[in-house]
């Protein structure tokens, strides 16, 4: 059978370039408000310095087509790259918009210095040394250098602006000229050389790294490059927030504008405070505060580079969300419990489909046809455009959104033209409901960049590899965001100590928060005289140790203290009538987080806290919508909610107590943690029967 080429065979069917256009494109997006990184990101003109890698540079630029000028500086050379140089930057014509600056550290201060002076637009600085090396004076001496002017880096690779040619990028590169597209930035050169090489047909508009984000962060980099109209969306590998409101305040802004943002965070697997006494430092360590953040403000967060890839095509194309009401076609059975399969996990969502969608399907597929959602439409109709196109609009219409599973046969071996009807008619249903059609390819080799860049440039989004496609329709599900919500402050609770039990009880009765009824000695026979009042039965707790199961300083349901052994190691001892008619044990944590603010963690409790590690992690401030929110979101939330007769455990006493402990948090800057582990829910009321809280 002959082989048809590609890109030939895919412009006949759909048209289009890929969205990519000749050297010499549009001129700068100018006529705007500009941001203060407008020349630095969209310059008229370039000045490199240093040699070698600047030599790239220049190369770079000049196969990009960049239409301005580029002006190598050099004390002895003639000429870089083939371009004229100049012995300092004194020399140029003018105050250079961008400088790529290749010279050694120490160089490289004086150069900022200069350049500050005499009115550039800003710089790359591409040295390595400085803080991420221990030597943070330095870099303080860079940042004083700087002024006002804006610089990326220190130890930074660049910023390629693919929409005007523009490249302070010392290396290859794997994008070419588009006329819209996404933003790539990056905390890691690596992360986005390799991103850029990417042969899934995104068009991609800019690429950016931040190195050690010395003058210029992560939200203005990315505000400025969302400024730009011809920027569609913008996709990030993270390492850390330097800021986190300017972060949030920065989602906002993008959801206003239509569009997404999607990240990668790096980090979730680090334990830096898992050393701390508490539970909650344990269960909401590593990337539970991030992935929190993220998802409090509306940021899409994937695993892998193949995610991110899928997730940002989703977003140029449709936008920044996807509904969640999806339907799956295939003609193959295999395909459709492959889907059934693998959504779930994903948490994606195929509701069975509506009589009426079933009443239009049979009238085409005939009896054979099992109809069902994921959906075998079977091999009766291949072939038939019109046919097909019914029965994907006919589906496609009752949904959000759909899954169609087209892998295409290896060009250059076999013949596609069988395969074009369901192509078109994926396209004819797009286009006559409204709604995504996502062509998804189980393995991403079945399509070729070419054809994946055509049908993008024709509004279409193909989805390339079965799980990175799954996951990157369930990132673009992700809950829009909070308008207005900003995360609280970070703050260092100086000599902060733990309290004992007893001090802590004191302190969240306090609050208005329910604990039980007890009394405190410093040894057990002063405590046996304290504790005549008490009700039986009782609980004994020796203070001053934190986790006092492990210990063995706890002792459940005593009738009389009479008898009791002391326990070892402690500072006192606490006595208290025992809470009956528990229905549940949740733990409640909060804590200061250095880059998120605080945070609060709630989840089932008691002694197998850990090992259920059922847990949710929000980020403060929170309303009772947040909290119930998190509360649903536990695999055990049934275990609350009255799972198979079981008495209900009042919820909004635990929203209440949980408020108020949030309020303190927020309101007291000598408070650093608190974890009560359990609160013991009843059918009526909540109460703390234990509670470890750090404060100065």
């Amino acid at each position: 059978m002959p082989c048809v080429p590609a890109l030939l065979l895919f412009e006949n069917i759909l048209g289009g370039s890929g969205g990519r256009s000749a050297p010499g494109g549009p001129p700068p997006a100018r006529g705007r408000a500009l941001s203060r990184l407008d020349r630095l990101l969209r310059p008229r003109h370039i000045a490199v310095l240093g040699a070698g890698w600047a030599v790239n540079v220049v190369e770079q630029s000049r196969r990009m087509g960049f239409a301005g000028d580029i002006w190598p500086v050099h004390p002895t050379r003639d000429q870089i790259g083939g371009v004229r140089a100049y012995r300092s930057l004194a020399d140029l014509p003018q105050p250079p918009d961008a400088t790529f600056i290749g010279v050694n550290r120490h160089a490289t201060i004086d150069v900022v210095r200069e350049l500050a002076g005499m009115g550039a637009g800003g710089a790359v600085c591409f040295a390595a040394g400085w803080s991420e090396a221990g030597d943070a004076g330095l870099q303080d001496r860079l940042v004083a250098a700087a002024g006002a002017m804006p610089i990326l880096g220190p130890n930074c690779y660049g910023v390629i602006n693919y929409l005007d040619g523009a490249l302070l990028w010392p290396d290859q590169h794997g994008g070419v000229r588009v006329d819209r597209g996404v933003a790539l930035i990056s905390q890691s050169s690596n992360i986005v050389i390799n991103l850029g090489m990417q042969r899934r047909g995104l068009p991609v508009a800019a690429v950016a790294c931040l190195g050690n984000a010395a003058v210029v962060g992560l939200a203005e980099l990315t505000s400025a490059f969302l400024d730009d109209p011809r920027i569609t969306a913008a996709g990030f590998y993270i390492e850390g927030i330097d800021d986190a409101a300017a972060f949030a305040a920065l989602a906002q802004k993008a959801r206003a504008m239509g569009k997404g943002l999607v990240a990668i965070k790096s980090g979730k697997t680090e334990a830096s405070r898992a050393a701390a006494a508490s539970h909650t430092a344990a269960l909401a360590g590593g990337g539970a505060a991030s992935s929190a953040f993220l998802r409090r403000i509306g940021v899409a967060e994937v695993n892998t580079p193949a995610e991110l890839i899928e997730t940002l095509k989703l977003m140029h194309v449709h936008g920044p969300r996807i509904g969640t009401r999806l339907c799956s076609l295939s003609c193959s059975g295999g395909e459709a419990g492959l889907m059934a399969d693998m959504g779930q996990p994903e948490g994606l969502s195929f509701p069975p489909l509506p009589q009426a969608t079933r009443d239009r399907l049979a009238a085409v597929l005939g009896p054979l046809v099992a109809l069902s959602n994921p959906l075998d439409y079977n091999t009766f109709i291949w072939g038939d455009e019109d046919k097909t196109t019914e029965v994907f609009t006919a589906t496609l219409d009752a949904y959000d959104a759909g899954f169609f599973l087209l892998d295409l046969p290896r060009e250059d071996r076999c013949d596609a033209s069988s395969y074009l009807p369901a192509l078109r008619a994926l396209h004819n249903a797009q286009r006559t409901t409204g709604k995504p059609a996502l062509q998804l390819v189980s393995l991403p080799e079945n399509l070729s960049e070419d054809r994946a860049a055509a049908m993008i440039a024709d509004g279409l989004c193909p989805l390339m590899g079965m799980a990175e496609g799954l996951a990157a329709v369930r990132a673009a599900q992700a809950p829009p965001g909070e308008d207005g919500w900003r995360p609280l402050a970070p703050a260092q609770v100086a000599g902060a100590r733990l309290l004992d039990e007893a001090t802590g009880k004191a302190w969240l009765a306090a609050q208005g928060v329910p604990v039980p009824r007890g009394v405190v000695a410093p040894t057990l026979e002063a405590l046996r005289e304290a504790a005549a009042g008490l009700t039986a039965p009782l609980v004994l707790k020796g203070l001053g140790i934190a986790h006092k199961s492990e210990a063995g300083a706890v002792r459940l349901g005593l009738t009389t203290l009479d008898g009791q052994a002391d326990m070892p190691g402690v500072t006192g001892y606490l006595a208290e009538e025992m809470v009956a008619g528990a229905v549940a044990e949740v733990l409640v944590g909060l804590r200061r987080d250095p880059v998120y603010g605080a945070t609060l963690t709630l989840g089932l409790g008691g002694v197998t806290a850990e090992l259920l590690a059922d847990t949710a992690t929000v980020v403060l401030p929170v309303d009772e919508a947040a909290i119930m929110d998190a509360l649903r979101s536990l695999r055990l939330w049934p275990l609350l909610d009255g799972y198979r007769g079981r008495v209900r455990a009042d919820v909004a006493a635990l929203v209440a107590l949980v408020l108020r402990l949030a309020q303190a948090m927020q309101d007291d800057p000598q408070l650093e943690e608190v974890e009560i582990n359990p609160v013991l829910l009843r059918e009526t009321g909540a109460v703390a029967v234990d509670a470890l809280i750090r404060r100065a």
